[in-house]
């Protein structure tokens, strides 16, 4: 199972940018997106469970962020509009089997892409 993500990069507060994570190998039930800020623990941002085919975010971005999955490819998308300089960190995508209760756990995710960085800042 490989997972890469895209997408990340540099853009000023108020934009947009949109990830992407590939993933090889076999379909799973949550695939999931997390992110880490400097000197800050790795937070849930958002995540597609499979279970009832709900999309499920962090309060933090909610409304700002969409995620979105294309079944054919296997790809799952973040699109982040009203990027804030509090959304800068490395974006990670993850794949698993969690239950409905643990769909925001990155313990219930077993694999893991390497991360893209965002950075918001003018």
């Amino acid at each position: 199972v490989q997972l890469q993500a895209s997408g990340g990069g540099l853009v000023q507060p108020g934009g947009s940018l949109r990830l992407t994570c590939a993933a090889s190998g076999r379909t799973f039930r949550g695939y999931g997106w997390f992110r880490q800020a400097p000197g800050k623990e790795r937070e849930f941002v958002g995540a597609f469970f499979g279970g009832n085919n709900r999309i499920y975010y962090a309060d933090s971005v909610k409304s700002r962020f969409t995620i979105s999955r294309d079944n054919r490819k296997n790809t799952l998308f973040l699109q982040m509009n009203s990027l804030k300089p509090e959304d800068t960190a490395v974006y990670y995508c993850a794949a698993g089997n969690p239950i409905l209760s643990s769909v925001s756990t990155d313990s219930a995710y077993n694999y893991w892409g390497r991360g893209t960085l965002v950075t918001v800042s003018s």
